[in-house]
């Protein structure tokens, strides 16, 4: 039997000088930031990290710098400009590495805060839509502050955790946050997802990112046969394909017959299909994410974004210059992963201007952007203008390949630009 306590209770558990894992994405523990915030006068020097924050996350807001300082793994809306200020900061870290921070004291973590499902008859909760870094956190933890809150999925997995590992629990029933990429699909990305798709091989094992693109692509995969999924995340494009027998995953490889992922985000249709669903499987992501696992799936296929990519190859997809806008994530992971991967295509997918007409394909990146993507480890980029393997080719093959599938109004820019740097 649970004894459930308030929020207020619960936080009274953070002290000054603790550093706080949140969970992420729709397991996001609002209640408990809020708390964390209506607390703030008694605590200083409090450090926050977590991925993927999703909500108010109130304690990223000006008045509180005080007490808290955002340290993010990976940047999302609500701490963007915290994190961009003297209020926080980021860890430039792949995904698959985040638990090892946790493990290996480099980020000890005094307390975890996460959001679970209800206990079933054995005393099992699960760490719902997100197992991704968290399972690592609230092994670690000394302190662990559960949210049950009986709207979200019991998903199988990594993720289960018995009820008496909870230093304090709180129920909490609250609609998950959503959010409908399907809905923000133009024309262009459906262009753009039709150019990826021809990539796609049937049989293929498939990755994909977060955003329109991604879930473009997948509209764009009723014909093919046999795909699998092994994905740090799952968005709602994937329920048909699963239902209509298009994913499958019998021919991956490596863990036949699943769907593997670390963490899901989409509309309340994609919680509900995933709610015990033995069929996916949610796991950590040291594991999802680890190169080594990634190639050993057949033929996978790593569908990713980017900010901007130069005329050599190499792939910003974390920063605008200077400001930090997201962060590494699996990118890296997948890309090589896939590269390793018998039969496998490691894929950029970028609109060719951002919708306020900025070119993605340049001749240099911003002054103080990150590199996520090296332009030893890409291979096809793919535009709604076309694709371009630039795998095996030197640098004045790469610029006029890219040129090709550029912007037609950014090609004279762009082809003088290369004519100034290789002289040909």
């Amino acid at each position: 039997m649970i004894n459930y306590v308030s929020a207020e209770e619960a936080i009274s558990f953070i002290k000054s000088g603790d550093r706080v894992f949140s969970h992420g994405s729709a397991c996001t523990p609002n209640i408990l930031i809020d708390e964390m915030a209506k607390q703030a006068s008694r605590l200083k020097n409090v450090e926050f990290i977590s991925i993927t924050q999703q909500g108010n996350v109130e304690i990223a807001k000006p008045q509180y710098k005080d007490s808290f300082f955002i340290n993010s793994l990976f940047v999302s809306t609500p701490v963007r400009e915290a994190v961009n200020s003297d209020r926080g900061d980021f860890v430039p870290i792949f995904l698959s590495e985040i638990p090892l921070l946790f493990k290996k004291g480099h980020l000890p973590i005094d307390v975890a805060m996460v959001t679970v499902s209800p206990p079933d008859r054995h005393g099992y909760c699960t760490l719902g839509t997100s197992v991704d870094v968290a399972r690592a956190a609230v092994d670690t933890a000394k302190t662990i502050l559960a949210v049950v809150n009986p709207n979200m999925p019991r998903t199988h997995g990594h993720g289960m955790i018995h009820h008496s590992c909870f230093t304090k629990t709180v129920w909490h029933d609250e609609e998950l946050l959503t959010i409908d990429y399907s809905a923000k699909v133009g024309e262009e990305e459906m262009m753009i997802g039709r150019n990826v798709a021809e990539l796609i091989d049937d049989g293929a094992t498939l990755q994909m990112g977060i955003g329109t693109i991604p879930d473009a692509v997948l509209q764009c995969l009723g014909n093919h046969k046999n795909l699998g999924v092994h994905t740090e995340m799952l968005s709602d494009g994937v329920i048909d394909l699963i239902k209509n027998d298009v994913i499958n995953n019998k021919l991956k490889g490596y863990n036949d017959n699943v769907t593997i992922t670390s963490f899901c985000f989409g509309t309340k249709r994609l919680y509900d299909f995933v709610d015990d669903n033995p069929s996916i499987h949610f796991n950590d992501v040291e594991q999802v994410n680890y190169p080594i696992n990634i190639m050993r799936n057949r033929k996978l296929h790593a569908i990713n974004s980017a900010i901007e990519i130069d005329l050599t190859g190499q792939v910003c997809a974390d920063s605008i210059g200077t400001y930090q806008f997201s962060g590494i994530g699996g990118q890296m992971d997948f890309m090589r992963g896939a590269a390793l991967s018998e039969g496998g295509k490691p894929i950029m997918a970028i609109s060719s201007r951002t919708k306020k007409g900025v070119p993605r394909i340049v001749p240099f990146l911003k002054q103080g952007a990150g590199v996520v993507t090296t332009r030893g480890h890409i291979h096809y980029v793919v535009t709604e203008y076309g694709s371009a393997n630039l795998y095996g080719k030197n640098l004045e093959q790469r610029a006029k390949a890219l040129i090709k599938i550029s912007h037609p109004d950014d090609r004279e820019m762009l082809e003088k630009a290369a004519f100034e740097r290789f002289n040909s």
